[in-house]
């Protein structure tokens, strides 16, 4: 076995998806399950059971993947004291939305590249809710994301900038529905929320503190998607401020003045504690460390 070998089987481990492994790791399907069968050969053992729906470790499995964290850990102390007085090499594999590539990564990564040539970047991208779950699920050893109202054990994260949330609606013409004191009426103006992450959980959070039961005629997944249906009409929506700033559709819409004010997003990198091992993760770490304005572990 072998150290990419040990790599394939921690990420499986995690995602418990052939499918999902082997793009994230730019390995085939089969050669995923060659190197599978190549470990469980040598050590004589299954390593996971897998049915048509699942796919979940054996006990040998639950063994093997404590074995593998420990090579892996000493792997990576190893390239640290080598790289000693010499140039760092490895691969970084970063996820983050298209907002944080045109807002947030220029300034890291122009500042990484330069101290750090030798380290290839793996960009993901996508939506933004899903960041954190990229890193439990071992598919990104970095990401871009909001600070959850309760950080997740395990996991550290530094905070690059403040942006606040906004209601948005189209410029020409506004679907929000005043009553007669100058208030949203939330049950007859259509909103559009996102599917899932923070500023869905605080929008509903704020709708249940005022006991309003609001009238959502969308829920999409990412935040351009919002900006696009609200520009063209259909509802009103609610998007961080630092989405909109990097739009191409921001003069398309306009911020309402009159919705509430929820309360703004914390944005930094992110990363699992036990990654921090990896000196290439760290070498990172301490990059986003000379433009972060505060840090939570």
């Amino acid at each position: 076995m072998n150290i990419r070998d040990l790599k394939l089987f921690k990420h499986l481990a995690a995602t418990l998806h052939y499918g999902r492994t082997s793009r994230a790791c730019n390995i085939s399907p089969s050669g995923l399950t060659r190197t599978i069968q190549r470990l469980e050969d040598e050590l004589g053992k299954r390593l996971f059971d897998r049915n048509q729906r699942s796919v979940s470790l054996t006990r040998a499995g639950t063994l093997f993947s404590a074995y593998a964290d420990d090579v892996l850990q000493r792997w990576n102390s190893l390239q640290m004291d080598l790289g000693s007085g010499a140039s760092l090499r490895g691969e970084l594999s970063l996820y983050c939305s298209v907002t944080a590539i045109l807002s947030i990564l220029p300034a890291l990564l122009e500042r990484f590249s330069k101290d750090f040539a030798d380290i290839h970047i793996n960009l993901q991208t996508g939506d933004a809710a899903v960041a954190i779950d990229k890193l439990k699920g071992a598919e990104a050893d970095i990401c871009i994301a909001a600070l959850p109202d309760e950080l997740p054990r395990g996991l550290k994260f530094k905070k690059i900038i403040e942006t606040p949330l906004l209601f948005i609606a189209a410029s020409g013409f506004s679907q929000a529905s005043v009553d007669e004191d100058g208030d949203i009426d939330w049950q007859k103006t259509p909103l559009i929320l996102a599917e899932r992450g923070l500023s869905r959980t605080r929008a509903e959070a704020w709708f249940r503190q005022e006991r309003l039961t609001p009238n959502i005629y969308s829920q999409v997944a990412g935040n351009e998607a919002i900006i696009t249906l609200v520009s063209m009409g259909f509802g009103i929506g609610i998007i961080p401020e630092l989405v909109l700033a990097n739009s191409p559709l921001k003069t398309s819409v306009r911020t309402l003045t009159a919705a509430p004010e929820l309360k703004p997003f914390s944005v930094g990198v992110c990363t699992l504690e036990k990654n921090m091992h990896n000196p290439v993760v760290e070498a990172f770490w301490q990059t986003a460390d000379t433009i972060h304005t505060g840090e939570v572990q």
